[in-house]
């Protein structure tokens, strides 16, 4: 099993930049992947980015591609999510979720684990 814990949520101003965390804790095997989803009020959760344990495959909701970047630091345990140019339609509860099925996928239900999520509000 896994836990994972967000932070870096805040209120932001469109065009500002964020960092969120994951801290992802207990067993973290070669095959894990961990990704990003929002979920903004009235709407479903939606697919941001995710990553594998090693960092050598990536994959980008259209919605985020070339504003957002997704790493990770193997000798801390984070996943981060960088977040650039952010607009207010970006305003969304942000959790992390992980999964071992060694493939990169946008489909909620394929992540077993999951955090409880970090507010973003980006105003205009």
């Amino acid at each position: 099993q896994v836990q994972l814990v967000e932070s870096g949520g805040g209120l932001v101003q469109a065009g500002d930049s964020l960092r969120l965390s994951c801290a992802v804790s207990g067993r973290t095997f070669s095959s894990i992947y961990v990704g990003w989803f929002r979920q903004a009020p009235g709407k479903e959760h939606e697919f941001v980015a995710t990553i594998n344990w090693s960092g050598t495959n990536t994959h980008y909701a259209d919605s985020v591609k070339g504003r957002f970047t997704i790493s990770r630091d193997n000798a801390k345990n984070l996943v981060y999510l960088q977040m650039n140019n952010l607009k207010p339609e970006d305003t969304a509860v942000y959790r992390c979720a992980a999964h071992y099925l060694a493939i990169a996928t946008v489909h909620r239900e394929r992540y077993n684990y999951w955090g409880q999520g970090t507010q973003v509000t980006v105003s205009s």
